[in-house]
């Protein structure tokens, strides 16, 4: 990974109380990272962050009305005692993931990280990996 879109991320956590970006591939992979945050913890997050969005899109039906066979997933919030994780999506299979205090105006961030996915466009679309093993008797 070369991070040439974490210049993009860095805009992001620009707004007050925003603390760190990361662009994620479907399958855990950093695609991209903001300079506040080391590649190594990156690469975690994105793979936690990957399952957190898995998880959250599973639980659809629990929202779903009946009038309505299916409800795509849009966002993930998470709530911790001093701030938030926002999960948007970016494009086929790939995910913008920030991080930010309790202070932080969560309106602001959601609208700047959309403002951030309608600008790159194509650049955040993460087509699927190619020739990754599957299991026994898997073609790759």
């Amino acid at each position: 990974m070369n991070n040439e879109l974490g210049w993009m991320l860095d805009e992001v956590v620009k707004m007050p109380e925003t603390r760190h970006a990361i662009l994620l591939s479907a399958d855990g992979m950093l695609r991209a990272h903001s300079q506040g945050i080391g590649r190594d913890e990156a690469e975690r997050q994105a793979a936690a962050l990957s399952g957190l969005q898995s998880i959250s899109r599973s639980t659809g039906e629990f929202c779903t009305h009946q009038t309505h066979q299916e409800t795509p997933w849009r966002q993930t919030l998470v709530e911790f005692a001093h701030g938030y994780v926002f999960l948007i999506a970016a494009g086929p299979g790939a995910y913008l993931a920030v991080s930010a205090s309790e202070h932080v105006d969560m309106e602001a961030v959601t609208y700047r990280m959309q403002k951030l996915v309608d600008r790159l466009g194509k650049e955040l679309t993460s087509p699927p990996r190619q020739g990754v093993w599957q299991g026994p008797g898997t073609p790759a």
